[in-house]
């Protein structure tokens, strides 16, 4: 097998054992997927991602010892490589948003299909992030603590465009990249152009985090960032 068609090396960690072993079954029917092991807290996850080196770290958030937001940051310096996709009981989870800041690059409920969670452990394997954009803003506007008068000059410190600042405000209220382009008149190419250089500027990883920065920054406000939606 080649290293182009190899399965995605998958670690999983719970502090359930009927939860790993769920996890474990329903994802060794992909045969894009390979389950190398399992750990019940964030110290055993970090010492066995250091050992076996997963793509993908399913990683249970609220967990004993050490807590998913702790190893993930742990991971994130540590493995820069191995990608973590959080779990969580709950749609709305303050740890949630401490993870994607700690470099988490997806979120899942744990009540999701077999087939959500494979694609999301292919879209954080591929560099993505996995999560629905109307959750995260509802997360972000709910959790995150935006200063009273935050200070200009970080959205101008990062020197973006104008036209960057639209595309990071519609970023921010859970617009993806075709909705950005409709309501901008441009193309999806041209978006992504934009997206790229806006995380350049703002020295962010992907999406979540963008959209972390514009709510701390007060560029959009839970107001603002979640139009009607229902709490």
């Amino acid at each position: 097998m080649t290293a182009e068609t190899a399965p995605i090396k998958v670690l999983i960690v719970d502090d359930q054992p009927l939860v790993r072993r769920g996890l474990s079954l329903i994802l060794s029917p992909d045969p894009s997927l390979e389950v190398v092991g399992e750990a019940g807290d964030g110290e055993q996850a970090v010492l066995l991602a250091e050992r076996l080196r997963p793509d993908v770290v399913v990683m249970d958030i609220r967990m004993p010892v050490l807590d998913g937001v702790a190893a993930t940051e742990r991971l994130a310096g540590a493995l820069p490589g191995c990608r973590v996709l959080a779990l969580s009981t709950f749609d709305m989870d303050e740890y949630v948003v401490s993870a994607l800041r700690a470099g988490a690059y997806g979120f899942l409920p744990k009540d999701v299909s077999p087939e959500e969670l494979g694609a999301a452990i292919r879209t954080v394997h591929g560099g993505e992030a996995a999560v629905a954009p109307r959750l995260l803003t509802r997360l972000i506007a709910a959790y995150v603590r935006v200063p009273a008068a935050p200070p200009p000059s970080s959205v101008e410190a990062g020197e973006l465009t104008p036209r960057e600042v639209e595309v990071w405000r519609l970023i921010a209220t859970g617009a993806d990249n075709a909705g950005i382009a409709q309501a901008l008149g441009i193309s999806a190419s041209t978006v992504k152009n934009y997206i790229t250089s806006i995380f350049d500027k703002l020295g962010v990883r992907d999406r979540a985090q963008a959209v972390i920065a514009a709510y701390e920054t007060g560029l959009v406000t839970a107001r603002s960032g979640t139009g009607n939606q229902a709490g």
